[in-house]
Order: C-alpha cells, then structure tokens, then sequence
C-alpha cells in the first residue's frame, strides 16, 4: 500500500505499525523515525521560515490569538499526483500544526488516482491511541495495531502504579511562550497519568492565549515548557522572557526550581504514539521516579537552577 501523511503523529503511527517502508510522502516536518523518513520524499513546505524569528514574531504570522493557519503550508499537489497513493493520512483539528484536511480534500479531487483521505481528529488520550487502531483497520494490520495499542495502554497503567500513592503537584503546561498558552487536549491527561494536577486547561480543549496574570493567580508547583514545534534548544533560547514577567520570581515552581523544558514536539505536541513516553517523563519530572526508559536530558531539563 502506498501511503502519503501529511500529519507527523500519523508518520508515528505508520512506523509504529510497522509500515513506514510504505510511506511514499510526507511533510517537511515528518521526522521521526529518522532512519525510516529521511529518503521520504516531502510534498509540502511552510510558508515562512521561523528560525529567526521570536515566538511573538511566529504567533503574529500565524494569525496570533484567530489561530488560523490556513495558508501556512503549501502541498505539491503535482507531486502528490506522481506518487499516486492509496490513502492520505491528515487531520482537521489545527490549521497551524498541520495542511487542513479541507486543502487536501481540494487537492485530491484534481487527481486522477482517488487516493483514500483519511482525517484524524484526537482530543485526549483515548482518541489517540483509538487513531492507532483506525490508521491499523485502514492499512490492512487491525492486528498490529491492536497489539500496540494494548502495548501502550499497559505502559501507562505502569505509570499509574509508579506514582500511585504520592502527593499530586500542580501542574501548569505551557505550550507557547509569548503569548502564554496553556496546553490543553491530550496533555491534561498525560499530568494526571504521571500523577499531578493539570491546571488552565480541561481535558480535550482546545485552549486559547492567556494573560500572564492567569498562570500566576494559578500558583503551580511544576512548570512544564512544551511549545509547539519548538526544540528543547530553542525553547531554552527563549524562556527567560518568562524571567521579565512581574511577580515570576514569586511563583511557588520557580521559588522551588521546579521550571523543566520538555520535548514538546516529540512527546507532548503530536497527539502520536510517543504521548505515552510523554507521561513516563513526566512522572520523572513530578515524582524523579522511572517508568520505562530512563529520562534524558534531552527530553527533560530543569531550567533557572
């Protein structure tokens, strides 16, 4: 089967499947497992290079506090033709972290291949792994996809027993630095799967920018740094703007050194498979203890200690 996504966390999925020698085509910020994308071709690219840009800069050129993103990403559709795929893996959930599942259904109607478009649309941690088990029943391996959904459903059980027991602390994710937006949908759950308490966001919402004034009436114990598609190297490049903020120095995380930069696009951001690794480092950063593999410092660090 040849397989076009146009969603990282569904690429997880295909590798997590076993498939990724399926995939045909993918978008320029696919990019896990490296050794299985690398020689993918890539049918789309962004519409504006961030790399030097500030986080207010990002947020301004995509639509800031609309979060409308519609004309970020531009698809090949020429060289989507040419590869001819059976199914399109893509989502309608955020224009900005993905091509909208409303351009690629344009794009599909003009070719002559009638590939299958399927679009996923997590919000919390069922739904992810219910996409695993979809994506599986789409690509022919219902089995496979079963197998591995049970494997990560037993491992957050793990993390439960790991942290059962122990004092819960509050818990704010952040998921853009500047504004400050806080991180909702799946990763309320993957705190209180590790054992703490998630504040500003419920679970499966899809939140909005807040004032600064609501993480510190908030008072968290542990904040967890987790911007959407930003490196751990870059969110450390930015996160003393947060250091300016009046009344910072105050909050109980940062009187505690309990401020932690996270990979947010790896285990955090991508509503994938490796969300569940996503909460065994988190019950390192709450609790220190170890559920799975151990954590590394590239996938969290305390920051401002």
């Amino acid at each position: 089967m040849r397989i076009v996504s146009l969603l990282p966390a569904a690429t997880d999925i295909v590798a997590v499947l076993g498939l990724a020698g399926d995939l045909v085509g993918r978008t320029h910020e696919c990019d896990w497992p490296p050794e299985a994308v690398a020689s993918v071709p890539v049918v789309t690219r962004a519409g504006f290079s961030s790399d030097r840009m500030s986080s207010r800069e990002i947020s301004d050129a995509v639509g800031g506090a609309s979060h409308q993103g519609s004309s970020l990403y531009t698809l090949d559709v020429e060289r989507l033709a040419e590869l001819a795929p059976d199914v399109v893996l893509t989502q309608d959930l955020c224009d900005v972290c993905a091509v909208s599942y409303t351009a690629v259904s344009r794009a599909v109607r003009v070719l002559d291949t009638g590939p299958r478009v399927v679009s996923l649309e997590p919000r919390t941690l069922t739904d992810v792994l219910g996409c695993l088990e979809r994506v599986g029943d789409v690509l022919d391996v219902p089995d496979v996809a079963a197998r591995r959904a049970g494997e990560l459903r037993e491992r957050l059980s793990k993390v439960g027993a790991a942290v059962a027991g122990r004092p819960r602390p509050r818990v704010a994710a952040i998921e853009w630095l500047d504004p400050l937006w806080p991180a909702g949908h799946w990763v309320p759950e993957q705190i209180r799967a590790a054992g703490g308490e998630p504040l500003l966001a419920e679970v499966g919402e899809h939140t909005t920018p807040m004032e600064w004034e609501a993480l510190r009436a908030s008072e968290p114990d542990v904040i967890v740094l987790v911007p959407c598609g930003l490196s751990p190297e870059r969110t450390e490049s930015e996160w003393r703007s947060l250091t300016l903020l009046p009344g910072w120095p105050d909050l109980p995380a940062v009187r505690s050194g309990q401020v932690w930069v996270l990979d947010g696009p790896a285990y955090f951001n991508r509503p994938g498979p490796r969300v569940v690794r996503g909460a065994e480092i988190l019950a390192h950063v709450l609790h220190g203890v170890t559920a799975g593999a151990p954590t590394t410092s590239v996938q969290a660090r305390r920051v401002g200690v």
